[in-house]
């Protein structure tokens, strides 16, 4: 333990205690009414100071909750300490002795607004230099009301250049906090079905997607490749006989694309399982854990939820039960009848008309969340198994959050002969996918799957605009830092 302060200030010197604390620091999150009257430490950082007279105002802060603190000339604090506790530089961390008083009025501004901590002890256990790269109050202003106060708000570049001090906005700590929840959620609920976690490599001999969008590194005499998918593994372990598989790792695609919704890296939420009888087995068992997150959220997130619409006012995320789940021809004939033109094996996806789609569906269907089957086959890779009633077309998916893809799926080809067709037909080194094409010569399972992407589902869920914001430290074409 370090404790900071001088005795004419009414604390103590600096020391490094190997003894045990005599003290049990309490989260700030659980100092509520009941606690009132009671004497606790609180672990914080200076959020804001502000003196007045003989006594200063503090805000504490922990994550994404805070609490006003009261330092007043007293019994237990002199004019020195009142003076040295308004001093203290922001973001530096404290530990505060004080006793918890329930407040006259509600405390607005902080997240416990129904008690104050009446300040008895302050100790400093790490200084934080004078001049901050950015104010944590104005990264957390609305946009809006920026632009209508004229008050300062922070950009994206200055966020992301000094992404540790971003991360401790209250924002921030609500994003990444539900993030996790997904990630917990999808593990769970994948796990009570039956399916097994499994990691595959990220260092591959041939490119996944078998397209260019792919990094090539050295290694050591030769080249590789970092995986822009699991796909091909996660295919091994059904011919290996796991039945149901999913994996959470890092996915890399060289794309020089510098929208609001493509990253270089991003978190995989990877799913792939044998079927009986129909592929749509597996799009309904995909579609149901998508849902069972989206009702995880709601049940247990609700503090993040609303943190985060303080900053960015979204309209909650709307879902059914059973998804629904449109054709492809179905989609493009809404588009045409609102004077989309396209043609019947155009990818939408690419022609800027998923948003045009989502409206259209919100209207009629009234959710965020939805699913398009039966793409083209010309549109999706060469491992996609055509549709054997209409052969342009393929049993493929997509589904959507919002009017952006989250997912994209198929039932695999688990032919090699077909398999092998494919390729040639998309120009692929056979050569370079020879291991993938053998796993499926000795007795393959019917099978499918789809990759999720984390980054965007946060920022979808939450409404946000920019998946930048729901990745800890972000990597595109233009940022490799920090």
């Amino acid at each position: 333990m370090w404790d900071y302060a001088k005795e004419r200030y009414g604390v103590s010197s600096m020391i490094q205690s190997q003894e045990k604390p005599d003290r049990v620091l309490i989260r700030i999150k659980d100092l509520t009414v009941e606690k009132a009257d009671e004497v606790v430490w609180v672990r914080g950082r200076i959020h804001t100071s502000r003196a007045k007279g003989k006594q200063c105002f503090l805000v504490l802060r922990q994550q994404q909750f805070n609490i006003q603190a009261l330092v007043a000339v007293g019994q237990h604090a002199s004019k020195q300490m009142v003076k040295f506790a308004a001093n203290i530089n922001k973001e530096s961390i404290v530990d505060v002795e004080g006793v918890v008083r329930k407040a006259h009025q509600k405390i607005g501004g902080c997240t416990q607004q129904d008690v104050e901590l009446h300040v008895q002890r302050i100790y400093v256990i790490s200084l934080a230099e004078p001049r901050l790269p950015l104010q944590l109050d104005d990264a957390v202003r609305p946009e809006v009301e920026g632009e209508e106060d004229g008050r300062a708000t922070v950009n994206q570049d200055t966020r992301l250049d000094n992404r540790v001090i971003d991360l401790r906005t209250s924002t921030s700590q609500a994003i990444f906090c539900l993030q996790s929840g997904i990630c917990q959620l999808f593990r769970e609920t994948l796990i009570h079905k039956g399916f097994v976690e499994i990691q595959t490599p990220k260092i591959i001999s041939a490119a996944s997607e078998g397209g260019a969008n792919v990094f090539t590194v050295s290694y050591f005499k030769s080249s590789a490749y970092l995986a822009q998918s699991p796909q091909l593994y996660k295919q091994m372990c059904i011919c290996a006989d796991f039945e149901k598989v999913f994996c959470i790792g890092p996915v890399f695609r060289a794309e020089d694309s510098n929208t609001h919704r493509h990253l270089t890296e991003f978190v995989g939420l990877d799913i792939e399982m044998a079927f009986n009888y129909h592929y749509h087995e597996v799009v309904d068992e995909i579609a149901d854990t998508l849902v069972q997150i989206f009702k995880g959220l709601q049940e247990r997130f609700q503090t993040e939820i609303q943190t985060v619409n303080k900053q960015f006012p979204c309209e909650p995320f709307k879902f059914l039960e059973p998804t629904l789940r449109l054709e492809y021809r179905e989609a493009v004939a809404m588009l045409r009848e609102a004077g989309v033109e396209m043609g019947d094996e155009e990818d939408l996806r690419y022609l800027g008309s998923t948003k045009m789609c989502q409206s259209l569906v919100k209207v009629v269907y009234d959710t965020d969340f939805y699913i398009l089957d039966k793409y083209p086959l010309a549109v999706r890779p060469f491992y996609t198994m055509p549709d054997p009633v209409n052969p342009k077309n393929s049993n493929s998916y997509d589904m959507f959050m919002r009017g952006e893809e989250i997912l994209s799926g198929a039932q695999r080809i688990h032919d090699p002969q077909l398999l092998t067709e494919r390729a040639q037909h998309h120009g692929i080194d056979l050569e370079k996918i020879k291991a993938y094409i053998d796993s499926f010569r000795f007795g393959a399972p019917p099978h499918a799957g789809g990759g999720i992407g984390l980054e965007r589902v946060t920022m979808l869920y939450l409404g946000l605009h920019n998946v930048r914001q729901t990745s800890m430290f972000p990597r595109d074409p233009k940022r490799l830092t920090p």
